[in-house]
């Protein structure tokens, strides 16, 4: 059974189908990519299996539970994270109290607790640190957003989702603004995710990072889903070449054709 399926998942604002019966599966384990050109409804996808626009018709199941049967905070306890394009930091709050935030779930009985017992352990704590540490923040967990860089911050965002310790992290252009240096390292790093049983589905304009990274990718135009497969298959794809690649996809072509020879002569 896959962690996450969607079934003729559609979208609808007014007369468009902003996602228009869009069938994935995202299997546990794995890293699994939407790719699309600007307005092709991959952030609205996101928005629809996480509860922040309703659904016109379909079926998302997370862990085979019915996903939008669902408020959002409750699809965020059964494991679901997410970042956002515009991070959505608290500018005011240290880095460590960011991710604390996202961290802490409280339940409506939580202030008798913390009433009875305010050092009880939670292992939040905890949490905090483990997402620093994976995305290598620890030095700045007492600095504020404001005082970062650009690629720190968009870090932070990566951080603040993983803190909550979800089975499968939505990554919303987690690249976005970031050098070829820059991105190289988010692979990196978003890749050992997978290390602690985290899934990952991560949506990039990145094309370097995203046919890097993933095992599989969807590829999305106009709210349908235009192609599947692995990298290898995505990269020579007529119909991804067309809507979405263009001349990029000659040049990653040419990355391709030269780092497959490269291989081919390091291992006569």
């Amino acid at each position: 059974m896959p962690l996450l399926e969607t079934r003729d998942l559609t979208v609808t604002f007014g007369g468009l189908n902003a996602n228009n019966h869009i069938n994935i599966q995202v299997e546990r384990g794995s890293f699994v990519g939407l790719i699309g050109p600007n307005g092709a409804g991959k952030t609205t996808f996101i928005d629809a299996l996480t509860g922040f626009v309703p659904t016109s018709t379909g079926v998302a199941l997370f862990e085979g539970k019915d996903l939008l049967e669902m408020r959002p905070h409750k699809r965020a306890r059964a494991g679901l994270s997410r970042t956002f394009q515009s991070l959505e930091l608290f500018d005011d709050l240290t880095v460590e109290d960011n991710l604390l935030v996202a961290a802490h779930r409280p339940e409506w009985y939580s202030f008798l607790y913390d009433f009875v017992a305010p050092s009880r352990a939670t292992g939040v704590d905890d949490q905090v640190a483990w997402a620093l540490d994976v995305l290598d923040l620890t030095e700045f967990r007492t600095a504020h957003p404001s005082d970062l860089s650009h690629g720190q911050r968009k870090l932070v965002g990566v951080a603040r989702a993983l803190a909550a310790q979800p089975q499968l992290v939505l990554l919303d252009e987690p690249a976005a603004g970031l050098d070829t240096t820059e991105s190289h390292v988010l692979g990196g790093r978003l890749r050992s995710f997978l290390d602690h049983d985290i899934t990952v589905f991560l949506i990039d304009h990145d094309m370097g990072l995203v046919l890097n990274v993933c095992d599989y990718i969807y590829v999305l135009d106009f709210g349908k889903i235009i192609a599947a497969g692995t990298p290898d298959e995505i990269r020579v794809h007529p119909a991804v070449i067309q809507a979405y690649l263009g001349e990029q996809a000659t040049e990653l072509q040419e990355t391709g054709a030269k780092e497959a020879h490269g291989a081919d002569e390091a291992n006569r």
